[in-house]
């Protein structure tokens, strides 16, 4: 497969006016192809040659103006389009595609619930080219007319509202101009719940075996919705720019959701059939919003290439949590940003993998896909709330709105959008640019306090970095009430680098920087705020002001400067305290993914598990009163998570409940077979009585968690077998096998398949395509493994060519984070 490089992109832009495309897809030729026709208007500017992507099981027919091109020419996935001449064409290709099962292109899935097939496309970044043939790059916009046949009891959804012609023949409203990764098709016997909002059809749609769970939430996933269409509104001068507004939630979808003009598609897991937390309502709503303002930023204003993909993600990440915040009930969405999210930005930020939020040498497509992680999402949405926090948000938002009204229906860049924000402020946006979007690397600021003269406590806030910030100091002194705890004395709002030191007065029980979060930095105590925190982190008022507290302690075990049993000992004395259900959720699993398997010596892996089993059974007991449903889910899960022994969990399982509740769903039933499976207490009968009972896609993966789980070397073999012998795992069921296979409990038994997991890994993601190379990389890397002969061994892999690029770039970053372990045992 060849990459589309960014000179041979700008070189077809000067080229090429594209106009128009007209798309017939034929969903009823079978169950592993389909028919793809289309005609592409435009115009070449001058004399010249060009070529046109496509990936075809079958290239039929291939005509330019009229006369007939030799589909022998397609190499690879180009058609070369030789010696056009300046002015007006039309290219017509007749092709047979193939469906997909890695949720790539036309991903095609046959519910085992009800045998009711669906097919949903996932053309980003460049796989279009899977679908129908087209001039693949972001900045040749086109008008898009769709018509789908499929069978006739199916539904049809695009980018604009969809007309029934009858005997399954659909036609999709011609859209505006919008790029071709944006184009959208979703088919199927789909569940919908239709409405209205100021004029626009809004619709939601899920499989029909989810129907009930869709229905039970329909109000609150449409409210949030209308909410968020309205707030945008009054944030942003340009009206929505599609002709409705679709949501659909699809089966094996590789990302959170997809800002498809008009059909965002969304994972199914976000049609909740399981109990949830409120925090996860919060982050489906999160989705929500991030996705709206993508409508705005991304799809009516897209890149011109893709080093500038922080434009679409970073700003639908800030928009997204800031509007959830202003126009919703979650308002400390802030808190699972900060103990989450931003946490993923700090690692991706701290590997040899980092890159600028706006690179500069984004070379080729795959170099581009590599970029959709933690420092496009996360690092830029920190650095808009910082810029907002430094220029204020009424420019902010003036800037905001004048690039779309220079930019509506077209292309933008990195310079574009900073020229807009100069139009509306006196603030030198362009050195903030330069500072904060093409550095790499995560500042450290550390408090430094001195008597001065006249015996005021002073403030000096060192910087390991180069980044200006604007900050806010918390100072807080010790409750000396019965209640106890840290009282808030002051805010103080505080420059880096600082022009003098602060004075502060008496000397605070805790000084904490970044109060707030409003900037991207790590940050660290002096003596006597380190104790503080040790005593009393849980009486802190406000929650975002323990998330940056629990960051700061995360950063240091990550770094060595705090032992990963102390991180534990906190979260032991503080958690049963704790109220924010995000925070509880973040520590618990940082403690048990890392701190427990990771960063502690393989012989104090057990008492760490016995810790948070105690702690779990802690807040068990403090929820007993049915007040707060959320917390006792979550330590339930970890509970369920850290057993060490079966027989709680296995007497649970027997009687479908955990005693005072809650009883147990399919999602905790799986839950806990598949750690009876680690620990070796259910076999392959109870696994198939559990599918028989519950039968549905996310059974299937349940069982092949289980199955992968089983400590029995025939059952190994076989999962290692379906990983890598064949292709015939759909990309959640390779995930889930994946993330059955290895355990810190089973190491001797799986030792031996560290070394071939290199080659096999290698083999697969060759074979299979980017989307089992990031599955392959990340959930079926031997993690638990944190040793010298690992390591050698990853490092091997790399220096040699073979790993794809997307499995490179996950290798890069698993084995630095298995270098960082070893760093942190060492400390």
């Amino acid at each position: 497969m060849s990459v589309l490089t960014r000179d041979e992109a700008q070189s077809r832009a000067e080229l090429l006016d594209v106009h128009r495309y007209t798309i017939d897809l034929d969903l009823t030729t079978g169950d592993e192809t389909f028919d793809s026709r289309t005609v592409i208007r435009f115009t070449a500017r001058s004399d010249g040659d060009t070529f046109v992507e496509m990936k075809p099981v079958e290239l039929r027919s291939v005509s330019l103006d009229g006369q007939p091109l030799d589909p022998g020419a397609l190499d690879q996935d180009r058609l070369p389009l030789k010696n056009l001449t300046a002015g007006e064409h039309e290219l017509r290709v007749d092709a047979t595609m193939r469906y997909s099962r890695t949720g790539e292109g036309m991903h095609r899935f046959t519910d085992p619930t009800d045998d009711e097939t669906y097919v949903y496309t996932q053309l980003f970044l460049d796989d279009v080219q899977r679908v129908f043939a087209a001039f693949d790059q972001p900045d040749l916009k086109a008008v898009f007319e769709l018509t789908v046949k499929a069978p006739e009891d199916w539904t049809v959804l695009a980018n604009g509202v969809t007309e029934d012609l009858g005997e399954g023949r659909w036609r999709a409203a011609a859209t505006p101009l919008i790029s071709t990764y944006l184009v959208a098709v979703a088919a199927g016997p789909w569940h919908s719940v239709r409405t209205e909002h100021r004029g626009l059809p809004f619709g939601i749609h899920c499989r029909r075996s989810l129907a009930p769970h869709l229905d039970a939430d329909a109000e609150e996933i449409l409210d949030i919705t209308r909410a968020c269409y309205d707030r945008y509104h009054e944030k942003f001068e340009e009206p929505y720019p599609f002709d409705s507004y679709d949501q659909a939630f699809v089966p094996e979808f590789n990302a959170g959701a997809m800002e498809n003009p008009g059909l965002v598609t969304f994972r199914d897991e976000f049609v909740y059939r399981s109990a949830v937390t409120d925090t996860e309502r919060q982050t489906r709503a999160m989705v929500i919003a991030h996705e709206m303002a993508h409508m705005w930023f991304g799809d009516l204003v897209t890149l011109r290439w893709w080093d500038d993909i922080w434009l679409n993600e970073s700003f639908a990440e800030y928009m997204g949590y800031q509007t959830l915040t202003e126009a919703t009930r979650f308002t400390d969405t802030w808190v699972d940003f900060g103990v989450a999210r931003k946490a993923w930005g700090y690692d991706a930020d701290q590997r040899p993998s980092t890159h600028p939020v706006a690179p500069e040498a984004v070379d080729d497509t795959a170099a581009a896909l590599l970029n959709f992680d933690g420092i496009s999402y996360a690092k830029g949405a920190s650095a808009l709330r910082q810029l907002v926090a430094w220029m204020g948000e009424k420019d902010f938002l003036a800037g905001i709105n004048i690039h779309f009204r220079r930019h509506r229906f077209g292309n933008a860049t990195l310079a574009d959008f900073i020229d807009s924000l100069a139009a509306a402020t006196e603030r030198d946006v362009h050195a903030w640019a330069d500072a904060w979007l093409r550095t790499t690397g995560v500042d450290t600021l550390t408090p430094v306090l001195a008597t001065a003269p006249d015996g005021a406590r002073t403030l000096t806030v060192e910087r390991a970095g180069s980044r200006p910030h604007r900050i806010r100091v918390g100072v807080y002194d010790r409750d000396l009430t019965d209640a106890g705890g840290l009282t808030l004395r002051e805010r103080v709002d505080l420059d880096i680098p600082q022009t003098a030191p602060q004075t502060l007065g008496k000397r605070p029980a805790l000084l904490l920087l970044n109060d707030g979060d409003l900037t991207y930095t790590k940050v660290r105590f002096d003596a006597d705020s380190a104790k503080a925190v040790r005593a009393d982190l849980s009486g802190l008022p406000d929650p975002l002001t323990r998330a940056v507290v629990w960051n700061a302690l995360r950063d240091a075990v990550r770094d060595g400067e705090l032992p990963a049993a102390d991180y534990l000992e906190t979260a032991r004395v503080h958690l049963p305290r704790e109220t924010d259900l995000a925070l509880v959720q973040g520590v618990l699993a940082f403690t048990t993914v890392h701190v427990a398997d990771r960063y502690l010596r393989p012989e104090d892996r057990p008492a760490a598990l016995a810790t948070v089993s105690a702690l779990c059974r802690d807040l068990i007991r403090r929820t007993e009163d049915g007040d707060n449903p959320g917390l006792r889910l979550i330590a339930v899960r970890h509970f369920i998570r850290a057993a060490a022994q079966p027989d709680t969990i296995a007497a649970w399982l027997a009687d479908g409940t955990v005693p005072g509740g809650p009883e147990l769903d399919p999602e905790l039933r799986w839950r806990i077979l598949s750690r009876l499976a680690v620990l070796g207490a259910t076999d392959e009968a109870q696994i198939a009585a559990e599918l028989a009972r519950d039968p549905s896609a996310s059974g299937q993966e349940g069982a092949a968690r289980c199955r992968a789980a089983l400590p029995d070397p025939a059952a190994k073999a076989r999962a290692w077998e379906a990983m890598f012998g064949g292709d015939d795992l759909s990309n959640y069921l390779f995930t889930a096998t994946a993330q059955g296979f290895w355990h810190p409990e089973q190491a001797d038994l799986v030792r031996e398949y560290v070394p071939r997991y290199y080659q096999d890994a290698v083999a697969v993601a060759a074979r299979r395509g980017p989307a089992i190379a990031v599955a392959a990389g990340r959930e079926a890397f031997p993690a638990h493994f944190v040793d010298a002969d690992s390591l050698a061994l990853g490092r091997a892999c790399l220096r040699d060519a073979g790993p794809v690029t997307a499995l490179r770039r996950r290798l890069t970053d698993e084995l630095d984070d298995l270098a960082r372990a070893l760093r942190v045992r060492e400390a």
